[in-house]
């Protein structure tokens, strides 16, 4: 198997004492992992940083087995990391692709969601201009997943986050997964702070 493609970062766990499991989101093929040889390294890490787009190579002998991957940058968000707000969103929405999403299935619209959340934060001076994609990418989440939601744009933000957040808790992010809405807790109590 080989599979070769633009991703994003969604999440990455120390594999021995050099390497890295990392899990990227997939137009075409969706969420997949791979086993990153010296993914700790001073080099790969800043590489590795969940949210960043890379191009992905995959190789496996079956489908099996934990793919080898390796990473090319494409665009880095490592820069944001270091404003609050910025990186809580960053940790919240690459944790939720990571934790609800099955492995090997496309979800075109979600990773879109997710691209078009990653790039608003990015090219926005405030929280208040990257608010709404964040809302519109839990929704999509939602309905991509089987659990629908609510179209209507007149929602205030903070009531449409808590009936996002009510919906994950209750049908996406139960039992293991559910110590993901950690970051998302936290994500919505500084932006309460901010945008009050």
């Amino acid at each position: 198997m080989r599979i070769e493609c633009e991703a994003i970062v969604v999440g990455v766990r120390p594999h021995g004492e050099h390497g890295a499991i990392v899990r990227l989101l997939t137009a075409g093929h969706g969420l997949l992992a791979g086993y990153v040889r010296g993914g700790r390294s001073r080099q790969l890490r800043p590489v590795l940083s969940p949210g960043n787009n890379v191009k992905a190579d995959f190789r496996a002998r079956v489908e099996t087995q934990l793919a080898a991957l390796t990473v090319e940058p494409l665009k880095a968000r490592t820069s944001l990391l270091g404003e609050p707000l910025a990186a809580a969103a960053i940790e919240w929405t690459t944790a939720l692709a990571a934790a609800s999403l099955p492995e090997g299935q496309p979800y075109p619209r979600i990773y879109a969601a997710l691209d078009a959340m990653l790039t608003a934060i990015e090219s926005a001076p405030s929280a208040r201009a990257w608010v709404a994609a964040l809302v519109g990418y839990e929704k999509v989440v939602l309905a991509e997943l089987g659990y629908g939601s609510s179209e209507d744009g007149a929602e205030a933000t903070f009531v449409a986050l808590a009936a996002n957040g009510r919906r994950l808790a209750q049908d996406v992010l139960t039992e293991r997964r559910a110590r993901s809405l950690d970051a998302r807790d936290r994500l919505v109590e500084r932006l309460a702070r901010a945008l009050s």
